[in-house]
């Protein structure tokens, strides 16, 4: 499939300037996707999707308009121009603050994720047979145990952009990414438990064995195996807690990266996906001197990857919390504008008919120096959640509960026996502080974050390494 020439959105860009904008940017987005859903051994189906078109913004007056288009004929181009030109102006008059893009090291650069095995040379036969063959590989029922119901969806993804705007950007790029995500539903007498599962990283098919999925799926056999047939009820009240890297990354997605979202925080989102602490907490101190927190959409092989964000503008480590005090946010180009910083590019948009917003792309706990072993040793009694089954948190990212899937006690220094349904209850304070040492295992997580509305789903990972918490509250 061709692509628009870039000289073709750098005219769509100068009209929009010859109407009246003061700023106007043009965004090629194509998404190629190929998709596989399989549930109890059974392939229900698979296909093929494009999603391709331009994105236009611009800014009039100090008016934010916006307006897409599927076609790539010049005519519907130069209309949708006039679209966002017109809506831009319209806006102009009821805006409290002018819209303006602030600061931002835009780049003209043209790069690409290489893959090993790109998708187009593996035959969906190949592909139909490795899922198959992984579900044959399941141990699905033993001792009372039944694992009744498996849905098991694969996707891969090619996404192409060309992003041109009036500051100078001009970026090309091409980021392949596979992603699964599976849902296993699980009975042992009168017990029930399910666990949900999406891994995913930017490259080709050979993800499929780098990632281990085969190797996911019966670990996570196994931990339903141990929560519904082995496990005891858990400690309640006040005790030390040791964290896995799952739930420590999904917790500071959450708590750490959701509420230093710029336009959360400005309230933008606060009837779409929630607001932030950060509007009401006003002390710099969340946590303990263990806690550091960033996000770097330039983590190589990175499910959240690429190395300039939607509005051309150059991506880097971002720093959230450092220290335990909290010293960044995220930001676009307009909300740059607004707090008089430069952005650090993180603009994201899910396709073409989508606006950039503030989003998140692979944010963790930055890793320690202790070893697993040492994290237990200091632990006279308390308990080790591995894997989480079930979470929330309120809309301002404040209090949050994560409800162990896999968990064990821990009597001097040593793990003992598998409890079930271990569930923590913090504020978003009480996490951070309650951390004495971090461990030195990074490990990611993949996830699609949802946010905007009209919805986008982006994809993301979180991560980090084990953590000990002290004297933190299980329900």
């Amino acid at each position: 499939m061709s692509k628009p020439d870039p000289l073709l959105l750098s005219s769509l860009v100068e009209k929009a300037l010859s109407q009246g904008a003061s700023y106007a940017e043009a965004r090629f987005h194509r998404v190629r996707t190929l998709q596989i859903l399989m549930i109890n051994g059974a392939i229900l189906g698979a296909g093929e999707s494009v999603s391709e078109g331009v994105a236009l913004r611009v800014i009039v007056g100090g008016g934010l308009g916006f307006s897409a288009t599927s076609s790539l004929r010049r005519e519907a181009l130069e209309r949708a121009v006039q679209r966002a030109v017109a809506s831009a102006r319209s806006a102009a008059p009821y805006m409290r603050r002018p819209v303006e893009m602030g600061p931002g090291r835009v780049g003209r650069a043209r790069y690409a994720v290489e893959p090993v095995k790109p998708f187009e040379n593996m035959s969906l036969d190949v592909k139909v047979s490795d899922i198959l063959e992984m579900y044959k590989g399941l141990e699905l029922e033993r001792n009372g145990f039944r694992v009744g119901n498996v849905t098991f969806n694969y996707i891969e993804s090619v996404e192409e952009k060309i992003i041109v705007n009036s500051d100078g950007a001009h970026v090309e790029s091409t980021v392949p990414r596979l992603m699964v995500f599976y849902n296993m539903a699980a009975a042992s007498g009168e017990r029930k438990a399910n666990r949900w599962n999406q891994i995913g990283g930017s490259g080709g098919y050979e993800l499929m064995e780098k990632l281990d999925i085969a190797g996911n799926m019966k670990d996570d056999v196994e931990s339903l195996y141990i929560n519904l047939v082995k496990a005891k009820e858990p400690p309640r009240g006040k005790i030390d807690v040791v964290l896995g890297p799952e739930v420590v990354g999904l917790a500071v997605h959450e708590s750490a990266g959701h509420p230093s979202e710029a336009d959360r925080i400005l309230g933008r989102e606060a009837a779409q996906a929630g607001m932030s602490f950060r509007t009401t907490y006003k002390d710099d101190v969340i946590g303990s001197e263990h806690v550091t927190v960033m996000d770097d959409p330039t983590i190589p092989g990175s499910y959240g990857f690429y190395l300039y964000d939607d509005e051309g503008v150059a991506a880097g480590p971002r720093v959230i919390y450092e220290k335990g005090r909290i010293v960044g946010m995220l930001h676009n180009r307009e909300t740059a504008a607004v707090y008089g910083v430069e952005s650090n590019a993180a603009a994201r948009a899910k396709d073409y008919a989508s606006e950039p917003i503030v989003r998140m792309a692979n944010t963790y706990l930055v890793p320690g120096d202790y070893s697993f072993e040492e994290l237990l040793e200091d632990v006279r009694e308390g308990v080790y959640i591995k894997k989480y089954m079930e979470w929330n948190i309120d809309d301002v990212r404040w209090g949050q509960r994560y409800v162990g899937l896999e968990a064990y006690m821990i009597r001097n220094g040593e793990l003992a026996e598998p409890v079930r349904d271990a569930a923590l209850e913090v504020t978003t304070k009480e996490f951070y502080s309650s951390i004495d040492a971090v461990g030195k295992d990074l490990t990611f997580f993949a996830g699609t974050c949802g946010k905007g509305e009209p919805a986008q789903g982006v994809p993301v990972w979180f991560g980090g390494p084990h953590i000990r918490m002290r004297g933190v509250t299980l329900r």
